[in-house]
């Protein structure tokens, strides 16, 4: 099985998490841990999600010298993350090292780069002095990823369908921003519906307050199931 829904834990307090996990199986999709839950439950936390079969995706976009990086990203794999994230802006030395850091593990976690955050737009990038664009921006630092030996990227679903054109499989992209038809768009920019991103090329959708905040989160995972391409 290779679940593409990733159902982003993105609470405050373990207990919170949990009162979803206890309903979730791990055939159906694996989870994810951001800094939120990360700061607040702490490695022990993402060890137990491991413990009861899930594929965890630690995402805490490391970004920092690259030996620290390197550092962290071995604590990831031994933590059992089946996916991590570092930020590509992090630039080709971090990468490298980062990559080069879970080589040759027995289990080694995927490492993907995150590109412009999906709250980001081009006035945005604007302001931290990109000036070239959302979609240029995001390919650039695609190319890099793949360049500096990561496994994928995350990018924003909108921009899924040119990477995939470009970057062909096995590399991996994982959107986030994903939103129903129906919901509000809260701080993304750059979203899509769980079907449309899947279709663009995306492998694994990233999936949060469509889930975690329905009335009856299982029934919302089960109608995404239902939606997605065969």
């Amino acid at each position: 099985m290779d679940p593409k829904i990733i159902v982003a834990l993105d609470y405050a307090t373990a207990a919170e998490a949990l009162t979803l996990v206890q309903r979730l199986a791990p055939e159906r999709c694996r989870l994810k841990v951001g800094l939120e839950l990360y700061t607040a439950a702490g490695p022990d936390f993402v060890r137990m999600l491991g413990a009861r079969g899930f594929s965890v995706f630690l995402d805490l976009k490391f970004h920092d010298i690259p030996n620290t990086v390197a550092q962290a990203c071995r604590q990831a794999a031994a933590l059992g993350a089946w996916m991590l994230t570092v930020h590509c802006h992090g630039g080709p030395e971090m990468l490298h090292a980062a990559s080069a850091a879970v080589a040759g593990m027995a289990a080694r976690p995927l490492v993907v780069g995150v590109t412009v955050l999906t709250s980001m737009d081009a006035d945005q990038l604007m302001a931290v002095g990109v000036s070239a664009g959302v979609e240029a921006h995001v390919r650039r630092l695609a190319a890099l990823a793949r360049e500096c030996g990561l496994d994928g990227v995350v990018a924003a679903p909108t921009e899924a369908a040119d990477l995939r054109a470009r970057f062909p499989a096995p590399f991996r992209i994982v959107t986030p921003g994903i939103r129903m038809t129906d919901s509000a768009s809260d701080d993304q920019r750059r979203f899509l519906t769980p079907a449309a991103a899947i279709e663009a090329g995306a492998d694994y959708i990233v999936v949060g307050r469509p889930i975690t905040r329905a009335p009856d989160p299982l029934a919302a995972l089960a109608d995404i199931e239902r939606g997605l391409p065969a």
